[in-house]
């Protein structure tokens, strides 16, 4: 097989490896869709529990960068998803509050809007199900947490631990249920 017979089979090969990836990144990651918290499930400390939360997460762009070397044998891919992510929350006294944020499972920090007790999130993946996040508020840590999602994909159990706004501590630990 002469040099130009190969590089077009690699070629061949890497599309169809795009190709492939790109198809199953579409539904990869379980997060997207609509959540809706079961209060009932839920602990809060402190309290008072929220009267309702519901979430959204929107993939909102996926990258893809390839470097392939012909010369050598070496192929690299790296896929980017971003996931839009929108909580509508009664909070127990009855206040309605929107929070937006940017998931990216990448560790890096990416600004929340709405949130009183973080203004920035970060994200690194464990596995298929489960991501820990830790959030800052004035550069400093003051929250850690994971996000679990069953295995059917149908519940998701978010474990909260930190510092709120008010110096409190907290653990929660709320039970959502994809819609």
């Amino acid at each position: 097989m002469n040099a130009r017979t190969l590089r077009r089979i690699t070629l061949v090969g890497i599309t169809l490896l795009l190709s492939w990836r790109h198809l199953a990144a579409q539904d990869a990651d379980p997060i997207v869709g609509t959540w809706v918290l079961n209060v009932a499930k839920s602990i809060f400390s402190p309290g008072p529990a929220p009267q309702s939360e519901s979430r959204t997460y929107v993939m909102e762009e996926e990258k893809t960068k390839l470097t392939a070397r012909v010369a050598e044998p070496r192929t690299y891919m790296t896929v980017r998803q971003e996931i839009k992510a929108t909580s509508h929350l009664v909070d127990g006294d009855g206040n309605p509050m929107t929070r937006e944020w940017t998931i990216v499972n990448d560790g890096r920090d990416y600004p929340m809007a709405g949130d009183p007790d973080a203004e920035m999130v970060s994200r690194t993946r464990i596995d298929a199900f489960t991501v820990a996040f830790t959030q800052k508020r004035a550069g400093r840590v003051v929250i850690t947490g994971t996000e679990v999602i069953s295995r059917d994909g149908k519940v998701m159990t978010v474990t909260t631990n930190g510092i709120n706004a008010k110096g409190q501590t907290l653990s929660h630990l709320a039970v959502f249920e994809k819609q």
